[in-house]
């Protein structure tokens, strides 16, 4: 099989770091926006179940499908916003909630209307988002170092080693040091870790003119604009051509078929995306989706074993994620900053761009990643409109 013979210890691990740091950062939003609606400790373990599986298929099948990597994540301003929006909402109506907005996603994605209106975004700008989203990661890498600096400063110094000598495992080895390192200051807190399998649970859902309203149209718009639009981008910006249309409708159906069992929302990832599509996952290109199928398999993972795995990427100190994550994105970061500034005529959008992106501001519920394109694409279109004339 071409994915066995594709399969290399970087892109796996490429994978597993994409999951921790993707889970690690915002699992504790979805088990909030879960209590939010009333869901028990039984229905938050199928959440996760759901969550877990979704992601996984659609990660494994889309990249098998176009031989290119395709990260999938929730949606974590989704969850967010289901904390304040959603509360005194019942579990029934949040599930009917989550199907139709699944529903218009699949519309959305099927209908080809939001790759016609993302195509209009310049690569200039794209990039200029996504080394902004990504560069708080690469701070954090020395941010962390005043917390731990034996580990972090041990971990960097690795990496700068293993880039010269051996660059497709200088990652790798920098984790591995990590975890050495914590273990032996008594970091990893493994004694929480249980063998626990998720159980699935099925809620019938409901329908209310105003959960319709308040819930789903804004988990849609949030979807969209926060997650599939930057997650587009960061395709964009990493030059692969996957097919948009047919990818955001996949996702739209896995949020469908999941919905009743608590998958709120399932979306294409930009920030986890960008760990395999760098060149840490492995320096031939065409190699990389093996990276987002290992990230498939580890979601699968999270989902079978729902509060163990949770456990498990718990019992890892928060800044050897940090340095991890902000390890395995320099390339990434560097690569989308030559791209947003390559072009002269595009370098001010580009650099508004990657400003407001970087800055986190967050307005009507909608992340900085939306705002930058915006941002971006208005300074864009008065030069433009003030060279005519």
């Amino acid at each position: 099989m071409s994915v066995l013979r594709d399969l290399s210890v970087s892109a796996a691990v490429a994978g597993f770091v994409t999951v921790l740091v993707g889970f690690t950062s915002t699992a504790v939003i979805v088990f909030q926006a879960a209590n939010a609606v009333g869901a028990g400790p039984a229905e938050i373990a199928s959440w996760m179940w759901a969550l877990g599986l979704g992601m996984g298929l659609t990660c494994i099948g889309l990249s098998l499908r176009y031989r290119m990597p395709v990260v999938t994540a929730w949606s974590t301003p989704g969850a967010a916003m289901l904390i304040t929006g959603a509360a005194g909402v019942s579990l029934p109506e949040a599930i009917g909630a989550f199907m139709v907005s699944g529903l218009l996603i699949t519309i959305a994605g099927f209908s080809g209307w939001f790759e016609r209106a993302i195509n209009r975004i310049p690569v200039s700008i794209a990039s200029g988002m996504l080394a902004g989203v990504l560069l708080r990661f690469g701070l954090e890498l020395f941010i962390v170092m005043k917390a731990q600096f034996l580990m972090v400063f041990a971990m960097f110094a690795v990496y700068l080693v293993m880039r010269r000598l051996f660059p497709r495992y200088a990652v790798i080895s920098a984790f591995a040091l990590g975890i050495a390192i914590a273990a032996s200051q008594g970091l990893l807190h493994m004694e929480t870790v249980r063998l626990e399998f998720a159980r699935p649970v099925w809620t019938t859902p409901a329908l209310s003119v105003s959960t319709l309203i308040g819930v789903a149209l804004p988990l849609f718009v949030v979807t969209m604009a926060s997650q599939n639009t930057p997650g587009v981008a960061v395709i964009r910006a990493s030059g692969y051509p996957i097919p948009i249309s047919p990818v955001i409708g996949w996702t739209g159906v896995a949020n469908v078929l999941f919905a009743p069992f608590g998958a709120f929302a399932i979306n294409l990832a930009a920030i986890t995306a960008a760990i395999c599509m760098g060149r840490e996952a492995h320096e031939d290109t065409t190699r990389r989706y093996v990276a987002s199928v290992s990230a498939g398999s580890f979601y699968i993972l999270i989902g079978l074993f729902g509060a163990t795995v949770g456990a498990l990427f718990a019992a890892f100190p928060r800044e050897l994620v940090a340095a991890i994550a902000g390890l395995a994105l320099i390339g990434t970061i560097g690569n989308g900053l030559a791209a947003a500034l390559s072009n002269e005529r595009d370098r001010e959008p580009a650099l508004i761009t990657f400003l407001v992106a970087a800055s986190g501001v967050t307005l009507f519920g909608i992340g900085s990643a939306f705002w930058g394109l915006i941002a971006g694409s208005l300074t864009l279109l008065v030069l433009r409109a003030t060279a005519k004339n």
